[in-house]
């Protein structure tokens, strides 16, 4: 993924979309069309600022299929190591941002006959993306969407619009009964979450206990790497020694030495970042290792994980 070639593009508008959520519309610097996506995809955002790279992944919200603009929805994160920050607090309208291309880890099944698509705050942003690409298609599906209360229900006058009685808005007051919606689904319908870690556990749990296959459900969970301790790591290969700081992730810091892991979610998810370990103790925050792996401690994600000691040595 750090191979391909960035999109530079424009901010041409920004809009608060909630209290804690900013719309951000972006258009390539020549006004030409913008790559294609699918719905589900995201784009990682590079941002640059007093001496330090940030990465962060977003979801697109718009039509894939007519991608002359890009829209993306940023959440406020409080605490923040300061990605979400930089976009809230110094980009506006005219500013130039570098993205890397669209990637798709959440992506519609299409044999499915029903797709029920349940949201958590900003975990509607992937969502709206695949709204437009069941609409084009004429499947079947319906949005349970769950807020605090209608104030933080971004984006839900549009929703509104373009699922009609398919939508429904759930609050404090009115809160998703997730056993009886999934219990009264017809045969062959697919579940996709996006949300908060409890929510989506809970979707998933409720499914298994119900006896839904896995694979009819699919899931994003919006996290963001958080901080702790300062290690070092060395470099097998070369001996290198490169100190990771307490609000860096292993990632980022091999980024800010000049290399270029691999990568894609940077939320470690999709396993695109697998490093072998060869010495050291790791604290393992990924969605992606099993538990006997991870107890192993002989692999890790580096866009999320870190070391549990002071120095640890990986195959790099």
């Amino acid at each position: 993924m750090t191979y391909q070639k960035t999109l530079h593009v424009r901010v041409v508008a920004v809009n608060q979309a909630s209290p804690e959520i900013r719309h951000f519309v972006l258009e390539s610097l020549d006004g030409a069309d913008l790559p294609h996506f699918s719905g589900g995809s995201h784009v990682v955002v590079i941002m640059r600022h007093d001496g330090h790279t940030y990465k962060n992944p977003y979801s697109l919200m718009g039509d894939g299929y007519h991608s002359r603009q890009y829209h993306i929805g940023v959440r406020r994160e409080a605490p923040s190591r300061g990605g979400s920050h930089f976009m809230h607090d110094n980009v506006k309208p005219g500013d130039m941002l570098e993205l890397m291309p669209p990637a798709n880890l959440f992506m519609i099944d299409t044999f499915a006959r029903k797709h029920l698509l349940i949201a958590g705050g900003i975990g509607i942003t992937p969502i709206r993306s695949m709204i437009f690409d069941l609409k084009r298609s004429h499947t079947d599906f319906d949005l349970h969407y769950c807020v605090r209360n209608p104030e933080h229900a971004a984006f839900w006058d549009d929703l509104e619009e373009e699922c009609g009685p398919r939508a429904k808005l759930h609050t404090g007051e009115n809160r998703l009964d997730i056993p009886g919606l999934l219990r009264s689904q017809p045969s062959g319908t697919h579940v996709y979450v996006c949300g908060p870690q409890r929510m989506v556990e809970g979707v998933r749990a409720v499914a298994a206990d119900i006896g839904w296959s896995p694979c009819h459900v699919h899931h994003e969970e919006f996290s963001h790497a958080t901080g702790g301790a300062p290690f070092d790591v060395l470099l097998a290969s070369s001996g290198r020694k490169i100190p990771v700081a307490h609000n860096q992730t292993l990632l980022e810091a091999l980024e800010d030495a000049g290399l270029e892991p691999a990568y894609m979610c940077r939320g470690g998810v999709c396993g695109a970042c697998e490093t072998a370990v060869i010495d050291g103790q790791i604290d393992h925050r990924d969605h992606f290792l099993t538990n006997d792996e991870k107890a192993g401690m002989q692999k890790m994600m580096i866009c999320v994980s870190r070391g549990a000691c002071g120095r640890i040595v990986v195959d790099l």
